[in-house]
Formats: structure tokens, C-alpha cells, sequence
């Protein structure tokens, strides 16, 4: 069985239900976040979420924050999640080139937290030219786990017509 190519596009209101399900599946013991905190999410201005999609099935999604004033942008990375089935495949890649784009443009440095024992996450944050900064002990709850703080300084803004 062959599949369509997966795309990036913007994450929408309607998605809110398969993100949550997603994410019920991926963050079971990390109080995962509802339908209504996604579109809460998404309604934020200053938030801006991507979808990747199969055809019409949304297999991840993935969200970032700018923050601070103009000129002194400072962006974090709320999430980035591909379902299980579809990963393995690339998509994380391609949302977070989503995110580094819309903090590229705007010369901020990116932050993000993720679990220590996420190794696959730190391997693609690492190939993506992120540092671990520091450790937050039981940053994750309820399950108590912890988390680096990972960060990558400033890039310049993405070559016209395509991403870097």
C-alpha cells in the first residue's frame, strides 16, 4: 500500500480532536492536553501550529511561540508530535523545519524542553544545531521525569523561496 506525501500545512481549530488523541497516546502519564487546549493554542496570535498530513489524515503536529518584543525575539517550542504509527518517516523533520523557519525570520533564538530519555527527539534537536542549556528535575508531571532545556542560537532568516 502506497501513501500520499505527507504535508505541512497550518494546524486548524477542526484538528483539535485527533491532536488530543495523539497526544493521549504519546504523553499517557504527562497530563496530556485536551481538544480545548489545542484550540486555545491555536487561537493565540503569537503561537503559530503546523499539521502534517497524509492526504486528509493529520499524523502529527507541532507548535511555537514568539516571544518578547520586536527586534529581541525569543521563540519556544511547545510541542512537536507525530503519531506512532507514522514515525520513523521524517515528519518530525519536516515540522520542525516549520518552527525554525518562523523563529529564523525573525533572527530569535529558539528554546525547547524535552524529556532526558527522549533519545530520538535530542538525536533530531541536536542535528538541528540545538544545545543542551541545563536539566529541570520532575519538569514533566505527573509523572516526575525530567528535562533538558535545549536552545539554538539565532540563524539568519531562510533564503527566499524555500527553507534553509
Amino acid at each position: 500500500m502506497t501513501s500520499s506525501k505527507v504535508e505541512i500545512g497550518p494546524l486548524l481549530p477542526r484538528d483539535a480532536a485527533r491532536c488530543a488523541a495523539i497526544e493521549s497516546l504519546l504523553f499517557a502519564g504527562d497530563s496530556p492536553w485536551p481538544a480545548q487546549a489545542f484550540r486555545a493554542e491555536i487561537s493565540t496570535p503569537h503561537n503559530h501550529y503546523f499539521a502534517a498530513r497524509d492526504g486528509d489524515d493529520l499524523v502529527g503536529y507541532a507548535g511555537i511561540s514568539v516571544l518578547g518584543p520586536e527586534g529581541g525575539h525569543e521563540c519556544e517550542i511547545h510541542t512537536i508530535a507525530v503519531a506512532p504509527e507514522h514515525q520513523g518517516h521524517g515528519h518530525g523533520r519536516g515540522l520542525l523545519a516549520a518552527l525554525l523557519e518562523i523563529a529564523d525570520t525573525r533572527r530569535a533564538p529558539v528554546f525547547l524542553e524535552v524529556r532526558t530519555d527522549n533519545e530520538a527527539a535530542i538525536d533530531l534537536y541536536r542535528r538541528n544545531g540545538f544545545e543542551i542549556v541545563g536539566t529541570r528535575k520532575g519538569y514533566y508531571q505527573p509523572s516526575g521525569a525530567d528535562a533538558y532545556t535545549m536552545r539554538r542560537e539565532h540563524r539568519s532568516a531562510p533564503p527566499e523561496g524555500g527553507r534553509p
